[in-house]
């Protein structure tokens, strides 16, 4: 996801997928500790998604 597209997107839509990865971080948190996770530079790839969001989010609160 890059910053044009969050742009894009409504404050419900960033409101929804904030959500949406934040419950996938959870899930990706549970399974690497019952199980090895093959692709681990995902948990920096949401953690930057969800920064981005919560970017958007505070400029359109504070403009």
């Amino acid at each position: 996801m890059t910053g044009a597209e969050v742009k894009a997107m409504k404050t419900e839509e960033i409101a929804e997928e904030l959500g949406r990865l934040r419950t996938r971080l959870f899930e990706l948190r549970n399974k690497s500790v019952s199980e090895k996770i093959e692709d681990t530079s995902q948990f920096g790839k949401i953690r930057r998604d969800i920064a981005r969001l919560l970017t958007e989010q505070t400029a359109r609160a504070a403009g």
